[in-house]
């Protein structure tokens, strides 16, 4: 369950996401789950997103667009800095890596060692650079390599696409985690929780392809039910991986928008789509403090 869920978290509930290409390109169903909270002067869109999607896949619709085409400003989760990768990296490599660390071999059960030899040797960096990462880095590293294997892209992902498209527009765009803070949820992991991540990271790509097909369905449908049921029933096999990346980071989120709400214009929030599903949603927390949160799509 957990490694499932690491699989999908990294695109649904919108942590760092990898570098990744063909999973067939699924087309538009009723479309992916859009809210509206407002006041007399101010409205806050909440889009539900994956992060990384096959090629050609449909998703806008014209309630979208229309709700893109009324917003001044772009909030997403966090913003990549795709012209200077080695901000990242500098990032990566500062958080990522200890001395005194046990070999990268003898953090997986041992039936999975030969899984990840072969992940490893994809990549083309040293063997001996993986015994320097901390779990949680090498697992990010060798996930962006199952997810080139299955055909999802990162440019393609709906934060790229938007990111772009508001650019291009003139209008703003803004995070509510800087980088450093996402990294900080994995490297503040424990260590048992890590090393789940890192076999998460070296499953059969089959299997990856199968889980993300019937993620990416859901999430065309607007069916937030499903997204929901997943969610919960993978995080019951961790309670602190759910606090630390689902349900803190929810609270926090609406606190952000109750204070965005005391000025005046339009904002599309988008995030995670595990993020606006479920009891613990962000709307919940926003409904639980009074406000209006009505599902436009």
């Amino acid at each position: 369950m957990f490694i499932k869920l690491i699989r999908r978290g990294l695109a649904a509930l919108g942590l760092l996401t990898v570098a990744a290409l063909p999973v067939p390109a699924l087309a538009r169903a009723s479309g992916p789950a859009l809210w509206q909270v407002s006041d007399k002067d101010t409205t806050v869109y909440l889009f539900g997103t994956i992060h990384l999607l096959p090629q050609e896949s449909r998703w806008r619709t014209p309630k979208f667009d229309q709700a893109v085409g009324k917003s001044q400003t772009l909030v997403v989760e966090t913003l990549i800095d795709t012209a200077n990768p080695q901000k990242l990296q500098a990032l990566m490599s500062a958080m990522g890596f200890a001395s005194g660390l046990p070999p990268i071999a003898n953090r997986v059960d041992p039936s999975k060692r030969p899984l990840l030899e072969a992940a490893i040797a994809k990549t083309g960096i040293p063997r001996q650079t993986f015994d320097r990462m901390e779990t949680w880095a090498a697992a990010f590293t060798l996930l962006s390599v199952q997810f080139q294997t299955i055909g999802i892209e990162g440019d393609q992902g709906v934060e790229s696409v938007l990111r772009k498209s508001f650019a291009d527009a003139g209008k703003s765009v803004g995070e509510l985690e800087s980088n450093q803070e996402q990294l900080s949820f994995f490297d503040r992991l424990p260590e048992s929780a890590q090393r789940l991540l890192l076999e998460g990271a070296i499953e059969n790509p089959a299997e990856t392809r199968t889980t993300f097909s019937g993620m990416l369905k859901s999430w065309l449908s607007g069916d937030t039910n499903a997204i929901a049921a997943t969610f919960n029933k993978d995080l019951q096999a961790s309670p602190e991986l759910k606090l630390a990346l689902l349900t803190r980071r929810n609270f926090n989120w609406s606190q952000w928008i109750e204070r965005r709400m005391q000025q005046p214009g339009t904002v599309l929030v988008a995030v995670g789509a595990g993020h606006l599903a479920g009891q613990q949603s962000v709307q919940s927390y926003l409904q639980s403090r009074g406000y209006k949160v009505k599902r436009v799509q």
